[in-house]
């Protein structure tokens, strides 16, 4: 029979609809790449609004000039957008203001995942939109999956470009309604191929890394996918909103629930094929009753190990408390949407026996629009596993004690119901064998409180029933009096060693979550292997009171990596046992099944990449071995340390990836350069000079200056990349140390504006330095060399017949000095870039020859002298300005020094 509250809608569905109640309603319109029309079916959506009479109001619309889209924008009301002026240029943002006293019913706003201009009330769009659904208006918005935070390293992968905009899942996830606008990626490529998406040169490039038919279809399955996923837990809420019991078989859940007495691992299994048929998600539960403490520790590792399993094959656990197995499964099973439950058929005894019937055999009865699969047992076939030795224990004389304290405390209460018998009516004397029943119940278990129980039967019935001192009872009130003190004291002894069983087993709970607790803290917090290494075999020794150690795959096999206390060696059945272990992934040694007689008990370490090491521990003196408890315990901090253990070697991975992947570009750069800037100055200079001796006699005078000219600049041009790449390789190695001294700044740009006189004879270059500029504590070489490096740059990208200037001011404790251009500029995402090495901003129609690193040379000797450098752009946002600022010496006297110059 289920329970009524069933029936009751969820607290937390009611609540998530209370919230929502005043707020406007999110619509997205999610596609997998850009180009599949999601502006557009946003805008066609709205003209159906408008025409259902609706207030519609755009806020933001990007048509890209796409011909179509901008047609739709006709006939909408278009908000004018604010002007924003960040860094010298004017850019274009949403007016939230102007929404919010405008108040329309449905405002269009694209690209959700927009990022704002600093400066705006929010930092992202989505915040923004936020805002107006708290003030009850309604939102029509844009999004391509590829922006979600939790994909963005999938989409990486996939794409091989990092998508730089994200935003959170949560606002996915809070949308009222999300349509899927989808394309395939032949009609979107098509589509790109005939300009509708980007401009040609756009196009092209984009099909070449991001708009492949393979990325287009991986990108489209994630889209369906979340779309799935977020319609899936929209009917979930509602459902539990609504109250509606379900399960509404809109999508394949299956979930398999076992006990002790079913072979578990067999159902996880069946579940998990039954899953992969459907294409169904699944989950593994198990219910902890009140009579818990009777199941023996060997079935609790069957049920662990179970649990393991289903974990290990993807699907999700869960550990279920109630009194009823079958209603607690059920309603469970609703809770999630389940369609399918997988069972097994077990035997009537036991703790799930109810009135003759088996867990199974009520759930099948009460499974009403459930699909109940019912797996056979195979006992016949297949031999329960053989449980580790049994532990020798103290029970025979703790159980002798808990006796004795029964005949006690049972004495005591005649003598206190001797004292009460002075006073009171005889029905007041039960009370106090009553409490010492309880007492004794909770003190030493249910048997003593049944000794308790009877005991104090016979001496109420002996010491103060008429007639007295005697077994026999005349008066048949005192007969009931005895008979329900009898009942009543069974009762309470049953309910008191529940109780007692009830509190010692949450106590161990409390004692393993915390020892779990502890031991993933530890790890979590080490940084390295070795840091892991230690924490997990000083962790496990202090948990079992013995050693521990860690062994992990060298270059000969197993080697010992970590022990506590220290341990550099084992015997050799222990490390036969170890390789077995590692080899098997499965216990052996001391206390298990496998070469039983070695010294230690080794775990393997695995985690879904396969083994990565053994965990081996020994009890103390190596008499005793893990208890079954002990054992579970061990298993799951070996399943923790494994993961641990291989996070820091992903991440050692990761760095010696990162690693190989920086010098494999920095080769290719490399090789690119030199290819590009040798051959090109080599070329001309064997022209010259192949010119001058093949037709020195019919060349004039001018002719042959021009040629030595070309050889000249060009065999300059060659030395000065030569010491670029000296000078970067001196970097690199740490040997690049400033050899300072007091110079005037005034002197060192004078030197590099006459070593770019020849490459800036088609420029101006204009020198303002503060005139009270003080001598600086500088490296008059290097620092000459960074002017020569900018003054280089801005000649080579500034059209000819412009200004560059050189601008120098003290500050109150540093030096600021600019070189400004008034080239083509450097795009913000660029601007650090450019100080990397062999990094060259890509031009559009050409690109001006360089090897990318002067600026790099620059940055590394500024930040030798303790400045910094960086690139910003030019006044009023036209070409490039570096900015350099160089402290100054705090105990610098400036006007001793001023004096001196």
């Amino acid at each position: 029979m289920t329970d009524d509250r069933d029936n009751r809608p969820s607290p937390e569905a009611l609540l998530a609809e209370a919230q929502r109640e005043g707020r406007g309603r999110l619509k997205i319109f999610l596609g997998a790449a850009p180009g599949v029309g999601k502006t557009y079916a946003m805008l066609q959506a709205a003209h159906e609004r408008v025409r259902e009479g609706l207030d519609v109001v755009a806020g933001v619309v990007e048509t890209h000039r796409r011909r179509e889209t901008e047609a739709l924008v006709e006939g909408i009301e278009l908000l004018p957008q604010r002007q924003v002026e960040y860094r010298g240029r004017s850019f274009r943002e949403m007016d939230i203001d102007a929404l919010l006293r405008r108040r329309p019913k449905i405002a269009l706003i694209d690209e959700l995942a927009h990022t704002n201009i600093p400066g705006s009330r929010h930092v992202k769009r989505w915040q923004d939109i936020d805002e107006l659904l708290a003030a009850g208006i309604d939102v029509y918005s844009t999004l391509n999956i590829q922006h979600l935070e939790s994909i963005n390293d999938v989409v990486e992968q996939i794409s091989g470009v990092k998508v730089r905009e994200t935003l959170p899942d949560s606002v996915l996830a809070t949308a009222d309604e999300i349509e899927v606008i989808d394309l395939s990626p032949q009609d979107l490529i098509k589509r790109m191929e005939e300009g509708k998406v980007y401009v040609p040169e756009q196009a092209r490039r984009a099909m070449r890394s991001f708009f492949t038919p393979g990325t287009l279809t991986a990108l489209r399955e994630l889209a369906l996918r979340h779309a799935a996923e977020r319609v899936d837990r929209q009917m979930v809420d509602y459902m539990r909103a609504h109250a509606i019991s379900g399960p509404w078989p809109a999508r394949e859940r299956i979930l398999v629930c076992f006990d002790e007495k079913v072979d578990a691992e067999r159902l996880v299994r069946a579940a998990k094929r039954a899953a992969e048929r459907r294409g169904a998600a699944w989950v593994a539960v198990t219910v902890e009753t009140a009579v818990a403490h009777i199941v023996t520790e060997a079935e609790k590792d069957r049920m662990a190990a179970a649990m393991r399993l289903a974990t290990q094959l993807g699907g999700e656990t869960a550990t279920l408390q109630g009194d009823d197995v079958a209603d607690t499964v059920l309603t469970y099973a609703r809770e999630r949407n389940c369609t399918q439950i997988v069972v097994g058929r077990a035997r009537r005894s036991g703790r799930f026996g109810r009135w003759g019937k088996s867990v199974t055999d009520r759930l099948i009865e009460r499974a009403g629009e459930f699909t109940v699969i019912l797996v056979g047992r195979d006992d016949d076939e297949k031999p329960r596993p053989p449980s580790a030795p049994p532990v020798p224990t103290q029970s025979g004389w703790r159980t002798g004690l808990g006796y004795g304290f029964a005949l006690i405390a049972t004495a005591i209460a005649t003598g206190l119901g001797f004292l009460i018998d002075l006073w009171l009516p005889i029905a007041n004397i039960s009370v106090a064998y009553l409490l010492a029943v309880m007492i004794v119940a909770m003190r030493s278990g249910l048997r003593p409180g049944i000794v308790a129980s009877i005991a104090s039967f016979f001496c109420f019935n002996f010491f103060f029933t008429e007639p007295r001192l005697t077994f026999a009872i005349t008066d048949s009130k005192n007969i009931l009096t005895v008979v329900f003190f009898l009942i009543a004291a069974v009762i309470i002894s049953n309910m008191a060693a529940r109780l007692r069983m009830q509190i010692e087993t949450t106590r161990e709970n409390a004692r393993r979550t915390t020892n779990l607790y502890d031991f993933g803290r530890k790890i979590t917090a080490a940084a390295t292997q070795d840091d892991v290494l230690w924490a997990v075999v000083h962790h496990v020794a202090v948990t079992i009171h013995g050693k521990s150690l860690t062994l992990l795959p060298g270059a000969v096999g197993l080697a010992i990596a970590a022990g506590y206390p220290p341990e550099d060696q084992i015997d050799d059945k222990s490390a036969a046992a170890a390789d077995w272990a590692w080899s098997h992934g499965k216990p052996a040694g001391r206390g298990s099944t496998t070469l039983p007689t070695a010294e230690w008990l080794f775990l393997p370490l695995k985690t879904a990449r396969g083994p990565i090491g053994v965990l081996g521990v020994q009890m103390i003196e190596g008499a005793d071995t893990p208890s079954p408890a002990q054992l579970r315990l061990l298993e799951t901090l070996a399943d923790q340390a494994a993961v641990a253990i291989e996070r820091t070697t992903l991440v050692a991975d990761i760095e010696e990836a990162k690693v190989a992947t920086e010098r494999e570009r920095l080769r290719s750069a490399l090789l690119s350069s030199l290819s590009h800037d040798l051959r090109t100055p080599l070329v001309s200079i064997m022209g010259a000079a192949s010119t001058l001796i093949s037709y020195d006699d019919s060349l004039d005078s001018n002719s042959r200056l021009d040629l030595a000219q070309t050889i000249q600049d060009e065999a300059e041009r060659l030395n000065r990349f030569v010491q670029n790449l000296l000078d970067m390789t001196r970097l690199g190695s740490g040997a690049l140390k400033p050899k300072v001294d007091w110079v005037d700044l005034h002197d060192i740009v004078d030197a590099a504006v006459k070593r770019t006189r020849r490459l800036a004879r088609h420029h101006t270059i204009r020198v303002d330095i503060d005139s009270k500029m003080p001598l600086l504590c500088l490296d008059a070489v290097l620092i000459e060399q960074v002017f020569f490096n900018l003054l280089d740059n801005a000649c080579k990208y500034a059209p000819p017949g412009t200004t560059i200037k050189v601008w120098a001011v003290r500050a109150t404790d540093h030096i600021a000095i600019e070189v400004a251009d008034q080239g083509p500029g450097i795009p913000p995402g660029d601007r650090e870039k450019v100080f990397d090495m062999f990094y060259r901003v890509q031009a559009a129609d050409s690109q001006t020859a360089g090897t990318g690193l002067g600026l790099a040379i620059c940055r590394g000797i500024i930040e030798a002298h303790g400045g910094t450098i960086k690139a910003e752009p030019g006044l009023h946002g036209a070409g490039t300005c570096i900015i350099i600022h160089l402290p100054l010496p705090p105990d610098l006297d400036l006007t001793a020094k001023e004096g001196a110059a």
